[in-house]
């Protein structure tokens, strides 16, 4: 059974930096492409930035791109963003997400396995 479970949200002021983990177990993720997504109140789930296990190919969000990174570390099985010059309109509930396909697509429901969210509240 494959486990996500994000960590690392909390509240910033905007130009503020945090630094979201997921940590995944279960299964040999080498094939797995994970996905980094974001709802905010009353709107839809949106892509944020995506990463091949294998090869660390990267994929963003035009929203994000040079402030968001996204990154793995294979030994600890654990996907990292990394968000700078962070603004009010990312507050969300950030979540992780796998597909074991390795599409890296910013598709929810090409994902198969999903965490239970991180709140990230950002300040003006």
């Amino acid at each position: 059974q494959v486990q996500l479970v994000e960590s690392g949200g909390g509240l910033v002021q905007a130009g503020g930096s945090l630094r979201l983990s997921c940590a995944a177990s279960g299964r040999t993720f080498s094939s797995y492409a994970m996905g980094w997504f974001r709802q905010a109140p009353g709107k839809e789930r949106e892509f944020v930035a995506a990463i091949r296990w294998s090869g660390g190919s990267t994929y963003y969000a035009d929203s994000v791109k040079g402030r968001f990174s996204i990154s793995r570390d294979n030994a600890k099985n654990t996907v990292y963003l990394q968000m700078t010059s962070l603004k009010p309109e990312d507050t969300a509930v950030y979540y992780c997400a796998a597909d074991r396909f390795g599409r890296m697509t910013p598709y929810t429901t090409w994902y198969e396995y999903w965490g239970q969210g991180t709140q990230v509240t950002v300040s003006s």
